[in-house]
């Protein structure tokens, strides 16, 4: 486990605020240089805490009005890692998980609407070679998605 320090936890609150802000910001609102934000920075993607600094995309401000999440059950758990590679292929597929449980795999899944949502569960998903059986809950919005807090 990487341990973050004072440093570190207040430069990630920053960028959280604002994934855009400069390094010089962050440097004049936490006291500190602008040499130090980016070392930390640059060593926090390296050690993986970060893993990037991108968009967070609103689905539903581009067309992408339905979401699902949807548990599938393998015929055989050892086909995971070739049923994963053939749902990274399909865009819409947004997040994948091991559970535990009835299901072998978790995703979720964005569609412009029902038609949209139909052909990827029929069309792109239930055909992947090694899925038993998928079961589907329409997703009726999010309530609130955050990080870990620091």
């Amino acid at each position: 486990m990487e341990t973050l320090d004072e440093f570190d936890i207040n430069i990630i609150k920053e960028l959280e605020k604002d994934g855009r802000m400069a390094y010089s910001a962050i440097a004049t609102t936490l006291k500190i240089s602008n040499t130090m934000v980016h070392q930390r920075i640059n060593r926090l993607l390296e050690q993986g805490v970060i893993t990037g600094i991108k968009p967070i995309i609103n689905e539903k401000k581009i067309g992408y009005d339905w979401g699902a999440f949807t548990g599938i059950t393998l015929n055989k758990d050892e086909d995971s890692s070739r049923v994963i590679e053939e749902l990274k292929k399909i865009p819409e597929v947004t997040e994948c998980y091991f559970i535990t449980g009835s299901f072998t795999l978790y995703i979720k899944m964005i569609a412009k609407d029902h038609e949209h949502m139909r052909k990827l569960l029929y069309e792109k998903i239930d055909v992947i070679q090694g899925i038993a059986k998928t079961d589907s809950m329409i997703e009726l919005g999010c309530a609130f998605k955050r990080n870990i807090s620091l």
